[in-house]
């Protein structure tokens, strides 16, 4: 596959945040993680620090943080499966463990050989959803390791691979949009999407490539947990709380938009189809 490379990140967090990443790297995965399913399915490396997930046509696998969090910046490094992975869908999300669920995703989309994948996000709050954006990325997430990451305070979400805004999903309350504010588990998987991932199930599973396998990396989880004890995970003692992550930066806001103009292949806000009147947090 060949992308276009002219994306650079414009802007730096503090410093911080090289920290918790550099101890990230260090970080064993079942320190904060374990495997929900699929155990015969999940492979360890490098004492740890990288897993390997797969799926076959018998199952597909998947792992979760331990604890459950309010508020945080949360990231994994992800290696995607490559060759032919139409109807393969890797996800990176977060999600509540409650009848009216809040969750917050990034799902992978695979592809045939030689075609891009499809970056789908969508987040629910108060267990509405149906608020899907796809993008193509500028870059062959098969070839290595890249960055996604998600920030979630009391103001926003904001969705980023490799330090660049690609979604901003601002809190409405105040006109009666749904917010996600529900405690919630970090979740990664790889599963069978063969009846819509892939030209919305037209394009099938090639069973022949399988096992399909995703690589995970950094294992370090900088974000508020709930516990027993009453904690204000909203609290501006969490550095992602604070003002200046209330919105984008100048330098952000600039790189979201170009983003959006490049690579965004659908916006529910947009869709006629399904909204006669764009949802209201589609309005600035």
């Amino acid at each position: 596959m060949r992308f276009s490379l002219n994306l650079v990140c414009l802007f730096a967090f503090p410093l911080v945040i090289g920290a918790f990443a550099s101890r990230a790297k260090d970080l064993p995965f079942n320190v904060n993680y374990h495997i929900l399913f699929g155990n015969e399915h999940v492979v360890s490396f490098n004492r740890g620090r990288e897993l390997q997930i797969s799926m076959d046509k018998t199952s597909g696998s998947g792992f979760g943080s331990k604890a459950n969090y309010g508020s945080g910046f949360f990231h994994m490094r992800i290696k995607l499966p490559d060759r032919d992975s139409a109807g393969v869908v890797t996800a990176f999300y977060l999600r509540s463990n409650t009848k009216n669920h809040d969750e917050v995703d990034f799902e992978f989309l695979g592809n045939r050989e030689g075609k891009p994948y499809t970056l789908q996000t969508n987040v629910f709050a108060n267990g509405q959803g149906n608020r899907e954006q796809r993008m193509h990325l500028w870059f062959d997430p098969t070839a290595d390791f890249h960055n996604y990451k998600i920030l979630w305070n009391q103001h926003q979400i904001v969705f980023f691979v490799d330090n660049i805004p690609f979604r901003v999903f601002k809190n409405k309350a105040n006109i009666g949009v749904n917010y996600p504010s529900k405690p919630m588990q970090i979740l990664a998987t790889i599963w069978d999407g063969d009846n819509w991932a892939t030209d919305g199930g037209l394009t099938k599973t090639n069973w022949s490539f399988a096992p399909f396998k995703s690589h995970f990396q950094d294992f370090n989880i900088i974000g508020c947990p709930i516990s027993s004890i009453n904690t204000n995970c909203n609290s501006p003692n969490f550095w992602w709380n604070q003002k200046k992550y209330w919105k984008l930066s100048s330098k952000q806001r600039k790189k979201y938009e170009e983003v959006k103009a490049k690579y965004m292949t659908y916006d529910y806000c947009v869709d006629k189809s399904r909204f006669s009147t764009p949802p209201p947090e589609c309005f600035s």
